[in-house]
């Protein structure tokens, strides 16, 4: 009990310090500011859901007295990571086995969970921002405009960063849960035997994660070349409500608006729109 507290208290430390390293802004502290969950999910995979815990309780006290409420995200990703944690390690015997064969729980449902954390964490991000969708989205403008010109561009991102960081967040969470299962595999402690391809199908559903989350990134733009588009169309309402119509109802002409999206992030597809038409005031 001794070496879970004592891993546990050491675990707690170490995520508090990279939670902490952000306040220095340069890139490699916001590497490590991802990193921050990782100790923890160490200290649950290899010596015990306990073990992760305390490192969670510990780490989110120290950043809570040193930052006050402005870290309030931390609390969420750090019992977060216990939580996920907790869970791959939770198994019962299988039906269809014998000789103390388990079931562990299933992958898919760590995936939702880490999706579940993910959106979590933005909602205790967002109150950073403002109270209210208003404040927040004039928060994400005033930023993105000190680094952007295309105003179409920061009317985009304004839009799509909170459901993006969820996605982002997500996975950050499976890649900390994978990282940490290697480092604990490599030391001998992880109770979950590779064998069951728990490092192999969490890697493999990452690189879908991702794949999706890029997926959706093109769809958000090509769906803003299909306003642009569409503009001025005398059936734009009846064409757009279409399309969401299929890409909600059918899914796959969701590829066919990220290529969309892909296109516009090539060619500029509404920039070369906007210049053709001219100034609204010149239009006829």
């Amino acid at each position: 009990m001794m070496q879970i507290i004592l891993v546990g208290l050491g675990a707690g430390a170490a995520a508090a310090l990279l939670f902490a390293s952000v306040v220095s802004g340069s890139i490699a502290a916001v590497v490590l500011f991802y990193l921050a969950p990782l100790p923890i999910l160490i200290a649950a995979l290899g010596w015990s859901h306990l073990a992760g815990l305390l490192a969670a309780a510990s780490a989110t006290a120290v950043v809570t007295m040193l930052a006050g409420d402005f870290f309030a995200a931390v609390a969420v990703i750090a019992f977060g990571a216990w939580w996920l944690g907790y869970l791959a390690l939770l198994a019962r015997p299988s039906s269809n086995g014998g000789g103390g064969a388990l079931q562990w729980y299933p992958l898919g449902r760590l995936v939702l969970w880490a999706s579940v954390i993910g959106t979590l964490v933005v909602a205790a991000a967002v109150p950073n921002f403002g109270g209210d969708q208003e404040s927040l989205r004039a928060a994400l403008r005033k930023t993105y405009e000190r680094i952007l010109q295309d105003q179409s561009v920061i009317d985009l991102l304004v839009i799509a960063v909170p459901p993006a960081a969820a996605v982002f967040s997500t996975l950050i969470n499976l890649f900390n849960l994978w990282l940490a299962a290697r480092i604990v595999k490599i030391s001998g402690r992880l109770a979950r035997p590779a064998a069951a391809s728990f490092l192999p199908d969490l890697a493999g559903t990452l690189a879908g994660a991702f794949a999706a989350s890029l997926l959706m990134a093109f769809a958000i733009l090509g769906f803003a070349v299909l306003h642009a588009i569409t503009q001025g169309m005398s059936s734009r309402a009846l064409v757009l409500a279409g399309v969401y119509a299929a890409a909600t109802v059918l899914g796959w002409p969701m590829l066919a608006v990220s290529i969309l999206g892909l296109a516009e992030a090539t060619f500029k597809i509404r920039g070369r729109l906007a210049r053709k038409r001219g100034p609204p005031s010149l239009r006829t």
